[in-house]
């Protein structure tokens, strides 16, 4: 079964539930990589290991470029979204001070769009779909609910200390 969430003895929407949880709150990790773009690409490996946790829940057959296309159409398609996680990883650019500021916002939108792509493919899967048959612009509007749920997630107890504050910020 998943090798890095325990799932044993949960039905399937249990076990994708777990598995989103906790690569949300592992997504936190690369968020405080000092160089700009390389806490993006190591979220982006983190999302897509999600994926294949979650299509191997579902019995869905999972191809990383079929991973990486739908994980790029929607956070590509929330255009605020995309904006925010190229300007907050950016922004470690700046001596000093970049890091700080990028340590604060990057844990928040890092969880919070990995618990909104998990979220969306977990209904998704639960409801026939494939990465085939992924349409991104049919749940946009899913995502951004579960991008607001997520931020909260991070925010609640469950979160890393640190985080909360910055959630909070974020809302």
């Amino acid at each position: 079964m998943n090798t890095v969430v325990e799932t044993e003895g949960l039905n399937k929407t249990e076990q994708a539930d777990k598995v989103v949880r906790n690569y949300a709150l592992g997504s936190i990790v690369p968020s405080l990589l000092p160089l700009p773009m390389l806490d993006l690409a190591a979220v982006t490996a983190i999302q897509l290991k999600m994926l294949h946790s979650l299509a191997e829940i579902y019995g869905i057959p999972f191809k990383q470029e079929f991973g990486k296309a739908a994980i790029t159409s929607l956070i590509g398609g929330t255009v605020a979204l995309s904006t925010a996680r190229v300007v907050s990883s950016a922004v470690k650019a700046i001596p000093m001070m970049g890091s700080i500021v990028g340590a604060a916002t990057m844990p928040v939108i890092n969880g919070a769009t990995t618990y909104a792509v998990g979220k969306v493919f977990t209904q998704h899967f639960e409801s026939g779909g494939t990465f085939l048959t992924f349409d991104a612009a049919k749940v946009r509007e899913y995502f951004e609910t579960q991008f607001k749920e997520g931020k909260s997630f991070m925010a609640s107890a469950d979160a890393p200390a640190g985080t909360k504050e910055a959630a909070a910020k974020a809302k």
